[in-house]
């Protein structure tokens, strides 16, 4: 049986994780994972369905037992948390919801008991944008207003710690923004450290400081998004339209000299002109297709 201690951590360091491993059965959901979360970032953890990422925040929080590793959470081991300690850690879950008949002042104020020393209900109504929905029923919100709740319902004790687990699933474009402005905002005003699993790509590189992507239960890359870009080259593709109407490309590790040239070819402007760099989701995709070969 694996012992469970606390383990003080440097005052910079949120969340540490060494050689977790997680089994159900005989397939293994985590095999072997090492993080590190510092203070006050928003750490991204990217994979496939079915990767271990759910299955690591649900050890963080304390909320499943692992087979073997160590993990220290705000410097205490979440298997030996008590409900101080579970206090200093907020989570939205994918697929959390309130009570649909409360009201949403009603639901906020009510999950504040829970906490030893909650932040003012409707100070956090006001955070996440809902003072003028505060009297509406749950159930009679938007999907993107729920949600909203769910965070409310996060936040409420004050964490120092927050996970994000799928958090914006079904949003429209709009209400995607405004919930990664909110995410912000607990950063920047509160040092609030974030931990968020997404599948959206764009989501990860616009809110994450730091990023691992996980496969088959295993961390195969990690760093910022520039540095994970950096997995596919310095090779940018330069895209142009010929004299004859096509369209031509080039790849290469020198865009500025490429694109000189064709500007003396054709005496100034390049029609149809763009330069493309790797996105984080052909690096996304390089990494799990090379992650699953045999």
């Amino acid at each position: 049986m694996t012992r469970h201690t606390d383990v003080a951590e440097p005052s910079g360091v949120a969340v540490r994780v060494r050689g977790l491993q997680k089994s159900y059965g005989a397939v293994y959901a985590v095999k072997g994972i090492d993080l590190n979360v510092r203070r006050g970032e928003i750490f991204g953890l990217l994979g496939p369905n079915g990767a271990g990422k759910s299955t690591t925040v649900e050890i963080l929080q304390g909320n499943r037992a692992r087979d073997g590793g160590e993990v220290s959470v705000l410097g205490w081991d979440p298997a030996n948390a008590g409900r101080q300690e579970r206090a200093r850690v907020g989570i939205v879950w994918q697929d959390q919801s309130a009570p649909g008949d409360l009201t949403v002042r009603e639901a906020v104020h009510h999950f504040a008991r829970y906490y030893p020393d909650p932040r003012p209900p409707e100070e956090v109504i006001e955070l996440v944008g809902l003072r003028e929905k505060a009297t509406s029923r749950i159930k009679t919100l938007s999907g993107g207003q729920r949600r909203r709740v769910d965070v409310a319902l996060g936040v409420i004790g004050g964490p120092e710690l927050l996970i994000l687990d799928e958090p914006t699933t079904g949003f429209d474009p709009a209400a995607r923004r405004q919930f990664w402005d909110l995410v912000r905002h607990l950063v920047a005003v509160d040092g609030t450290t974030v931990v968020l699993t997404t599948h959206y790509l764009g989501e990860a590189e616009a809110l994450a400081d730091r990023l691992a992507v996980i496969v088959g239960g295993k961390v195969v890359a990690e760093g910022t998004p520039a540095m994970l870009r950096g997995h596919l080259g310095d090779e940018v593709v330069v895209e142009w339209t010929d004299t004859g109407g096509r369209t031509r490309d080039l790849r290469t590790t020198t865009p500025a000299r490429a694109v000189a040239h064709l500007m003396r070819e054709f005496g100034g402007e390049v029609p149809g002109l763009r330069i493309d760099r790797p996105t984080l989701e052909d690096v996304y995709l390089h990494l799990t297709r090379q992650a699953a070969r045999p």
